[in-house]
């Protein structure tokens, strides 16, 4: 009698690529702050924690990605005390709704570009609603300047046309 055993084997790059986008997602984070110091331009606005949330959620797994969301708020408060704690945790909990939000509206649609684009909208919000119920309306207002607006929108378009060409083009290659 034999055995049969199937080992799936692990590819380097199923490994290594989350590693990767960890290190740049962690790397980014850690130079944002001098960055925007030393060209006055606020890359805040660019949403570079949204940015590296939906990196990983193109270029590695939903694990890695729910990892991204919880750590890189942390990271970015332990290096240079930005978010305030609360703030921290909002913005944990916002990123980690983004995340489920996201991989539940892609199941059911099958629509990367409305599913990135209501998830990242239904998500924000959520952390304003929660910036309001735990902070103040006039707290909301301020973080809600219309060039913070206008920037948001236009980087949840870009994103959300982003996740939907590279899953297109990946869903095309596979066919071939």
């Amino acid at each position: 009698m034999s055995l049969n055993i199937k080992i799936k084997s692990i590819q380097p790059t199923s490994i290594l690529q989350p590693i990767l986008i960890d290190l740049v997602a962690l790397g980014f984070i850690l130079l944002m702050p001098a960055a925007a110091h030393l060209t006055g331009i606020p890359f805040y606005f660019l949403e570079p924690m949204r940015i590296m949330l939906v990196a990983a959620l193109l270029f590695s797994n939903r694990a890695n990605a729910y990892l991204i969301a919880a750590v890189l708020p942390v990271f970015s408060f332990l290096v240079s005390g930005h978010p305030a704690p609360v703030k921290m945790t909002i913005i944990i909990a916002e990123l980690l709704f983004n995340v489920w939000l996201f991989q539940t509206l892609i199941r059911r649609t099958k629509k990367p570009f409305l599913s990135m684009f209501s998830a990242i909208v239904l998500s924000k919000l959520f952390c304003y609603l929660a910036y309001w119920v735990i902070f103040s309306w006039s707290f909301v207002v301020a973080e809600s300047q219309p060039i913070f607006l206008v920037a948001q929108l236009a980087i949840t378009l870009v994103l959300s046309v982003w996740m939907a060409v590279v899953t297109t083009k990946r869903q095309t290659n596979r066919k071939f």
